[in-house]
């Protein structure tokens, strides 16, 4: 019955700070902005697919939220790219450097951390298309590729 989740709304504290980030720095369409019940709410893979809302809250109302956006892979390649040249600071899931993205072998998956202007925890996730490893754990993700060109 159930096929995907259509809609997730995020508290913030500032509604045109979190504007200008969820649609000019992260690209996504606006789709619909109600000031006067401080709401603003965004298309995600297209008109229809899914949609993301903002409601301004008092800070004490804010709690700190965690979702994935999903992106290609050929999109992964150059997210950390994307979102330091847009003055964000992106984190692999160990919380370290980004010295190198991880791939989560049970999935498998791949993916990079970072924080909208409310510290919620975003995430950019791109699926592999190689076989699940849930043995190897979590692993750095040039490790992942070597091990699938030996496999190949």
């Amino acid at each position: 019955m159930i096929t995907g989740i259509f809609e997730t709304h995020l508290n913030v504290t500032d509604l045109e700070r979190s504007h200008h980030f969820y649609e000019t720095v992260l690209g996504l369409p606006h789709a619909y902005m109600q000031k006067e019940r401080g709401n603003s709410f965004y298309w995600i893979g297209g008109k229809g697919n899914a949609m993301l809302g903002l409601w301004q809250k008092k800070p004490s109302e804010v709690k700190r939220q965690h979702f994935a956006f999903h992106v290609s892979l050929e999109d992964m390649k150059h997210a950390v790219a994307h979102l330091e040249n847009k003055g964000i600071k992106t984190q692999n899931f160990l919380d370290d450097d980004i010295g190198e993205l991880y791939v989560f072998g049970w999935m498998p998956a791949v993916s990079v951390y970072f924080t909208d202007p409310d510290g919620h925890s975003l995430e950019f996730i791109a699926m592999l298309q190689d076989e699940a490893k849930p043995e190897l754990g979590m692993v750095p993700w040039s490790q992942w590729e070597e091990m699938q060109e030996k496999i190949v």
